[in-house]
């Protein structure tokens, strides 16, 4: 008899964890709470090794199409040169790009828009989903991918609540044919950083509208690290109204006079170029948070990505994570057999420690930008000064330090 497993959450972490299963023999079904496809939404990110071959086992070939090979990364200054710079390999995609891939590959039948959980009800081996329409869909797992606002998570560890790291990521997308010929000449290949005082803005090329990566048609994607007190931050979150959105201000409701200052901000602070491209965007910001879950399995239901651990993004490897988990999970089933108890506790048992690691990588990448809500005097002394070859050389380890962790933890096999 096929296993039926109920995976709550439909972006990058449940569609893999979905098709991870699926190829195990089982009939995994995602359940998304929005009742819209969800390809509009994300911008850029980065690509591992790890990610890229768990995609493959998913059915998805990450060919020249997923996204944009850059091949130096550069520091500009506050005049636009360039004062440091490094070969690199990256590979830089979109989240719109690996969720079309994902999405296509897997059954109409078996994702499903607008269902919201509200709880879960275990008996025996049958775990059961509730949404908001009072509908159940019962299944023999349930796989908790929803986020790091996680319904499930809420339910299991109400105790386990994000942690604000003491900065803001703004973000900003601008169509490759909207920014100025000379600026493209100069930095659409690269992947560049700028970094003011106290904070830290990368950009990079990513796949453009409709996914597409023809040169002329890409887009250029950037990241800007903020320090902000939490007073500040509830400024920023507070729409024009005076609605003040807790779990995060929805873009189209940042007041206009946010915007104008951190487009102005822009232009005094970074290289012009940068400044260019980002004053003909419309930025949105993300605040920054640690999530450390204590327990991952929580009797048939279990937490993969964000819903149990959320890292901050200077690795650039949450979706690589999220896929982790999702292969840990579905090997530790497979391998199990009838035995998914004894499944599930392999995955907890594996994935707890590394998930911890991966939290604790990305709080000392971000540790500079942390700091500098304390006093001067209460700073260590790398929280006072940065060495601009050393931001560099963290970016071009990045994929060493995941296999690290990676390798430390035993999950090579699953990939």
């Amino acid at each position: 008899m096929t296993r039926r497993a109920l995976v709550i959450g439909g972006s990058l972490g449940g569609l893999i964890a979905a098709h991870l299963l699926r190829a195990t023999g089982w009939d995994a079904v995602v359940f998304e709470r929005n009742a819209e496809e969800l390809a509009s939404r994300g911008v850029g990110l980065g690509t591992h090794p790890q990610l890229i071959a768990i995609l493959k086992r998913a059915g998805v070939v990450f060919d020249d199409s997923m996204g944009i090979k850059v091949p130096k990364v550069v520091c500009l200054d506050r005049d636009g040169k360039i004062i440091v710079e490094q070969p690199t390999v990256r590979t830089m995609s979109g989240w719109a790009r690996l969720y079309r891939a994902l999405r296509d590959a897997l059954p109409e039948q078996s994702y499903r828009l607008g269902e919201e959980l509200t709880r879960i009800a275990q008996h025996g081996d049958v775990v059961t989903a509730i949404f908001e329409d009072g509908s159940r869909e019962a299944g023999d797992l349930l796989v908790g991918a929803d986020g790091v606002r996680s319904t499930v998570r809420e339910q299991y560890l109400p105790q386990a609540q994000p942690v604000y790291a003491g900065y803001v990521a703004w973000r900003a997308v601008l169509d490759e044919a909207e920014i100025p010929q000379h600026i493209r000449r100069e930095i659409f290949e690269l992947y560049t950083f700028c970094l003011p005082e106290g904070e830290q803005l990368l950009a990079y090329p990513v796949p453009g509208r409709d996914n597409d990566t023809q040169v002329g048609r890409r887009a250029y994607n950037i990241v800007w690290y903020r320090p902000a007190a939490p007073e500040t931050l509830a400024d920023l979150s507070t729409d024009e109204g005076g609605r003040h959105h807790t779990a995060g201000i929805p873009p189209p409701l940042i007041r206009r006079d946010v915007i104008a200052r951190v487009k102005s901000e822009a232009q005094t602070l970074v290289a012009p170029q940068i400044a260019e491209i980002f004053v003909r965007t419309e930025p949105f910001f993300q605040p920054i948070f640690d999530l450390e879950s204590p327990q991952l399995v929580f009797g048939r239901a279990a937490l993969v990505g964000d819903a149990a651990f959320v890292a901050r993004p200077h690795v650039g490897a949450g979706t690589t994570k999220a896929a982790l988990d999702a292969a840990s999970l579905a090997d530790s089933l497979r391998d199990a057999g009838a035995d998914l108890d004894a499944g599930l506790a392999r995955y907890q048992r594996v994935q707890q420690p590394f998930g911890a690691a991966m939290v604790a990588l990305g709080r000392d990448q971000g540790a500079y930008l942390s700091a500098q809500l304390k006093p001067r005097e209460a700073r260590a002394a790398s929280e006072l000064h940065r060495d601009i070859d050393d931001v560099l050389r963290a970016h071009g380890t990045r994929s060493d330090q995941v296999r690290d962790i990676v390798n430390a933890h035993g999950l090579a096999a699953h990939f």
